[in-house]
């Protein structure tokens, strides 16, 4: 995997503007402040306050205690009379992960971590904000950028629509990014369709019978039952879903059993289930209860089941994906550039936007492994390569330029 990953000299930044270069110490400041006081989801309250203070500083409007730590920024440009809107997001929350970092700015809250990026997210927001509002003279229409909490869970996308931040003035295209580890620095992952997938949870109990270990014909095994039951879960992928369309179930956890000459009477697992072609929703959550209703059936046992939708897939619009394509394209020059196959089976509320609004979003390289900044998200010791976030922000600003431009 390493040996696809360019040497860090072969990032060329001069196709970053002055101007954005010369905010880096800042962002990179910011990020590490933001770091240092990571915030669970719907608890970024520190977070919450250290934008607004910038917001406030640099005069910009914006709106507080939206999805109770959400913040809503707006920047209007004076270039040309417009009336279209472009929307920003990033997100703000941290994992509860304990940080095994040893730098300066290692995670001051037990327990408690930015270990996907998020802080490089606000950062880059925070950075795209501060410029625009210097250099309005430069873009047309409005800008709203929106700062999300609780992506990680349980989701403040959906709260924050229903709280109105695409209406008044309503939105007509929106774009995001995401820090990825698994691309190296100077690459940006763009593709129009199903860049992550969506995600559907269950938790199954199996309820047998249980009893002695060396008289299994008075007891119903659960252990046993369970078993077929993980076993049978991977047919549906192989043998019930189109080749063509990536699917995944998981199931992460089984738990059953005290002792090793007890047949236990109960089995919990819970499972994950991924796919990005939306016209799946609700197929899985059908036969995953035909298969464990027949296996328990079989078997003499009965089930309790709880099966819940998370996340839609993110599907991005194919005209927003050509403007991030065509921009990064004036950003990033290193080996492998723009990746348009970067799909992946994670998942992300930024769904819950592109189910509104037109919009794309897009992975932004962040590893860097000559500076041992490769450990992949979610991950005690994630870090990224800073340098991406003055490219976040010479992206973002070139999308906005170009969206009003082309509109």
């Amino acid at each position: 995997m390493v040996s696809i990953f360019p040497n860090s000299s072969s990032v060329d930044l001069s196709r970053i503007r002055l101007a954005i270069r010369s905010l880096q110490p800042q962002l990179v400041e910011w990020r590490r402040r933001l770091h240092q006081q990571p915030e669970l989801g719907f608890q970024e309250k520190l977070t919450a306050e250290f934008v607004s203070q910038k917001l406030q500083e640099w005069g910009i409007e914006h709106q507080i205690g939206i999805a109770h730590t959400g913040i809503v920024a707006t920047i209007k440009g004076n270039k040309l009379p417009s009336d279209k809107i472009l929307a920003i997001r990033a997100d703000m929350d941290a994992l509860p992960i304990q940080e095994l970092n040893e730098v300066p700015y290692k995670s001051q809250h037990d327990g408690v971590m930015h270990a996907c990026g998020h802080d490089g997210h606000t950062a880059i927001a925070l950075g795209t904000a501060y410029y625009l509002q210097q250099h309005r003279q430069d873009f047309s229409g409005t800008v709203k950028i929106i700062f999300q909490p609780a992506e990680e869970s349980p989701g403040g996308a959906k709260p924050m629509i229903e709280a109105g931040v695409l209406k008044n003035p309503d939105v007509d295209a929106i774009i995001g990014l995401h820090l990825w580890n698994n691309l190296p620095l100077g690459t940006v992952g763009v593709r129009a369709g199903a860049l992550m997938a969506a995600v559907e949870c269950f938790n199954c109990t199996v309820l047998g019978k249980g009893g002695h270990g060396a008289l299994p014909h008075q007891t119903v095994d659960s252990v046993v039952v369970a078993a077929q039951i993980v076993n049978a879960l991977q047919t549906i992928v192989a043998r019930n879903v189109n080749p063509i369309d990536s699917a995944v179930v998981t199931v992460g956890e089984l738990h059953a059993g005290t002792k090793r000459n007890v047949i236990a009477d109960t089995a919990r697992m819970t499972a994950t289930v991924r796919y990005f072609n939306p016209s799946l929703k609700g197929f899985f959550k059908e036969r995953v209860e035909q298969i464990i209703a027949g296996i328990c059936q079989s078997y003499g046992a009965s089930y309790d089941l709880e099966y819940w939708s998370l996340y839609p897939p993110v599907i991005n619009d194919i005209r927003m994906a050509e403007l991030v394509r065509t921009v990064a394209e004036e950003v990033v020059e290193t080996p492998l550039g723009i990746v348009p196959e970067c799909q992946t089976m994670a998942a992300e509320d930024m769904s819950f936007f592109l189910q509104e609004v037109p919009g794309c979003y897009f992975f932004l390289g962040s590893a860097n492994p000559e500076k041992d900044l490769a450990y992949p998200h979610h991950h005690p010791r994630f870090d990224f390569d800073e340098t991406a976030l003055a490219m976040g922000v010479e992206i973002f600003v070139r999308c906005v330029e170009n969206y009003f431009m082309s509109t």
